[in-house]
């Protein structure tokens, strides 16, 4: 694999190299091996530093089918990285005095109800934001992915009180999208806006982001946009993308590198443009200060010693530097931003393919200019560290549908009906027209699939949409010769966590109801 050239050594005339700028050329090269190496269409790369903007550039393609270019100005959903902008508009509600981030939720939501009494009565907006409710990894996400469900924030305020917890509350991190979406509900209670007309009037006007848009719908131009794109078979399809304004709180704005650079000077100018402090410093500092302590390993080359997420941001030490950053991820489209405020540095990179290894490869290798850290080869690292976890879930999936190939001729058990779970809604297992036995929800459509006998009690779901990349176990509950319901969970390792069926338990429904 190429080396990635750096600019010579380490040391010039005495001085770090973290006190030059990276030359752009450096970042194309960089680049054109990351689009090589990890198969991804398109990307765009923006730095800042000193208040002053590096970079901000396009390269690839926007989208496979119509071939054109992505620029600096091409939009791409940022995915996750949009909760900080709810963060941020919520802080100013707290700087206005209308808010304050412990109030409790009940305050703004009388209906909203978690697992038991007391974590409802006592759950905050803080609560909200910082991923330490009790609940698993993207619990509930299945309301909100795939796309093409009825799902509303309303019916997620209802239904979260569902879920089941898997940790004491405030005690564990467990990333969370559906309590963003709730704070983007109070967000408009309070504000009397829309949460996509606020973060218009509020943040995109005041910063001159002026191509960006709370979400999808609302883009002005469609032409100069990325599609996301999948890989199937190995090679790269361009999917439908995702354009349910339930997820905007939590995950819709569409933006680009020129804005984005513009969205990270505000942040590390401390809130304020153009001599304007648009959210206090002390807002700011809330934003940046440690609330739930996440997992860290302390290795090379960056020696990390905490990780912590606070208001829509991680924050890390890397040797010796505060990091800030966060990533998002929508099928077919994964983002990352990276701010070191004791630099100045800002860095974002957006992808229009899923593998999020590309923009980690790209945002540590410029991060490691700045820091005067060797080259680390990081696109052969995570090349490698992919080819071990691919082959890791190649050989489960293969193993799996092996044995239901095996029992391709075992007699099925009676498991047809209709089948009930409290916050997903109804599921039919049926026959379909072309004598195929159907998994398919009532609410979420694209979940979706044939059902094959596996073993024992077990069966699997094969999605229709081979997109997903979701196929998973259906456990029956069945005593004394009577199904009772069922559990799901994913086949592969690798299966995204929003595809959350772990959460699921559904029930049988019979003429006399659902079984107990």
């Amino acid at each position: 694999m190429k080396k990635i050239a750096f600019i010579a050594l380490l040391f010039f005339s005495g001085s770090t190299l973290s006190a030059q700028q990276i030359e752009e050329s450096t970042v194309d090269s960089l680049v054109q091996q990351t689009l090589s190496t990890f198969n991804v269409p398109g990307i765009a790369v923006g730095i800042v530093k000193d208040n002053q903007v590096i970079l901000a550039k396009g390269y690839g393609i926007a989208d496979l089918n119509r071939k054109n270019k992505v620029y600096a100005s091409t939009n791409f959903g940022i995915a996750s990285n949009s909760k900080a902008f709810t963060t941020s508009a919520l802080a100013m509600l707290v700087d206005e005095g209308k808010i304050n981030w412990d109030d409790r939720v009940q305050k703004y939501i009388p209906e909203f109800k978690l697992y038991n009494d007391y974590v409802s009565q006592n759950f905050t907006i803080r609560d909200l934001l910082t991923h330490r409710s009790g609940l698993g990894l993207g619990a509930g996400d299945l309301m909100i992915w795939p796309d093409g469900h009825d799902f509303t924030p309303k019916d997620i305020i209802h239904n979260i009180q569902y879920l089941k917890p898997t940790s004491g509350f405030r005690t564990k991190y467990d990333y969370d999208n559906l309590l963003y979406i709730i704070a983007g509900e109070i967000l408009e209670k309070v504000s009397g806006q829309s949460w996509q007309k606020f973060i218009q009037n509020r943040i995109f006007n005041p910063l001159g982001m002026n191509h960006s848009a709370p979400n999808w719908n609302l883009l002005q131009d469609r032409a100069d946009v990325i599609s996301p794109h999948v890989p199937l078979s190995g090679k790269n399809k361009v999917r439908i993308r995702y354009t349910n304004t339930i997820l905007d709180a939590a995950g819709g704005i569409y933006s680009n590198v020129e804005d984005l650079n513009k969205w990270m000077i505000f942040h590390l100018n401390n809130g304020e443009h153009h001599g304007k402090q648009l959210i206090s410093k002390k807002q700011l500092k809330e934003l940046t200060s440690a609330q739930t302590i996440m997992p860290v390993r302390t290795t090379a080359p960056y020696y990390s010693l905490f990780k912590n997420y606070g208001l829509g941001f991680v924050l890390t030490d890397v040797v010796g530097k505060m990091e800030v950053s966060h990533t998002g991820g929508l099928e077919g489209i994964v983002t990352q931003i990276v701010m070191l405020p004791q630099l100045k540095l800002g860095i974002v990179v957006l992808t229009n393919q899923q593998e999020g290894a590309a923009f980690s490869a790209i945002s540590n290798s410029i991060k490691d200019f700045y820091l005067g850290i060797p080259d680390q080869h990081w696109i052969t690292t995570y090349e490698a560290l992919i080819a071990k976890n691919n082959a890791e879930a190649d050989l489960i999936t293969q193993k799996t549908w092996q044995i239901v190939d095996d029992h391709k001729n075992t007699k099925h058990l009676t498991i047809k009906g209709k089948y009930l779970d409290n916050w997903l809604g109804e599921v039919s297992i049926h026959m379909n027209k072309n004598g195929k036995l159907t998994f398919a929800s009532k609410r979420s459509p694209q979940l979706t699939g044939e059902l094959f006998y596996y073993q024992d009690n077990t069966y699997t779901v094969k999605w229709d949409n081979r997109f997903m990349y979701a196929d998973a176990f259906v456990y029956f509950d069945i005593q004394d010769h009577q199904v009772n319901g069922f559990r799901m969970k994913p086949i592969s390792p690798q299966t995204d966590f929003s595809f959350d069926f772990q959460d699921l338990n559904f029930k049988k429904q019979t003429k006399n109801g659902t079984k107990k």
